[in-house]
């Protein structure tokens, strides 16, 4: 493997994230804030190539993952491109998702320490690049959902996986099932994030963190890291290859029309007709 030349983070022709680099960190921050930070696939080439980067930086200790703007920190999937670019076509969003896959893969493989700096509503997708991070702290006025089961997909690259570990079979059956806010205190009781701050605290909160995380061993950091994902690993590539290809085909189905189609007019979802196509 060639050895790291120390690309400068602002050679990078990086137009739907920032990607930063001081003071030993990484900083990769969604940046779509028109749509509250909802990933594309172009977002996700952009972020699989300042992961990869961050990896492979030897002067990067940590990697802090955020979202522009104080609206949202990550809504997850840009469901105005799936409506539009992927209904019925099952082989354009096998391609998304590998590279959604590829993406949490990189981040949580990084081989070194990662803080969510959570600035806003975290949803759906972002809440699966909330906890491929090792650590999370949020501003005290957001929330976490997930929703899939109300909007036409599954939640499978990462909350089927990892939520169980974090915050027990009970309460991911809740979150995943019900589709409902988590607001940050509460989410820290779960055991979704780490701290809750003030808004007005937030950076200087992640920056105590990331000062930790930066006066320790790297390298007994990274074996830590892959002991610590060994469950994650085992659930992770035991469901993700079929995820995959079921959520692609399941693409075409009725409900993922009508769910995509709800949030593209913003009208609530017409479950009577769901369930009215189903029965026919």
């Amino acid at each position: 493997m060639p050895a790291y030349t120390g690309q400068p983070a602002d050679s990078f022709n990086f137009k739907l994230i920032n990607y930063e680099k001081r003071d030993l960190r990484a900083i990769v921050t969604f940046n779509r804030p028109d749509v509250l930070n909802a990933v594309n696939g172009d977002m996700l080439v952009e972020l699989n190539a300042a992961f990869q980067d961050a990896s492979w930086d030897d002067d990067v200790r940590v990697l802090i993952l955020t979202g522009a703007g104080d609206r949202a920190f990550c809504t997850g999937a840009d469901v105005k491109e799936q409506a539009e670019d992927f209904i019925d076509k099952p082989n354009t969003y096998w391609k998304w998702m590998g590279l959604f896959i590829e993406c949490h893969e990189r981040l949580r493989n990084i081989g070194k320490p990662t803080i969510a700096r959570l600035n806003g509503m975290v949803v759906g997708g972002g809440n699966e690049f909330n906890m491929s991070c090792d650590l999370a702290v949020a501003a005290d006025d957001i929330i976490i959902k997930q929703v899939g089961a109300a909007r036409g997909s599954v939640a499978a690259a990462g909350a089927t996986q990892f939520l169980p570990l974090i915050v027990g079979d009970r309460r991911a059956r809740e979150i995943l099932l019900l589709c409902e806010d988590i607001p940050a205190k509460k989410a820290m009781d779960w055991g979704l994030v780490n701290e809750v701050v003030p808004r007005s605290e937030l950076d200087a909160a992640v920056d105590r963190l990331a000062d930790k995380l930066i006066n320790k061993l790297p390298e007994c950091i990274r074996y830590t890291k892959q002991q610590l994902n060994y469950w994650r690993d085992m659930s992770w590539h035991q469901t993700i290859g079929h995820a995959r290809d079921w959520l692609s085909i399941h693409n075409r189905a009725p409900e993922v029309a009508e769910g995509m189609q709800a949030f593209v007019e913003k009208r609530p979802v017409d479950y009577d007709k769901v369930r009215r196509d189903a029965r026919e």
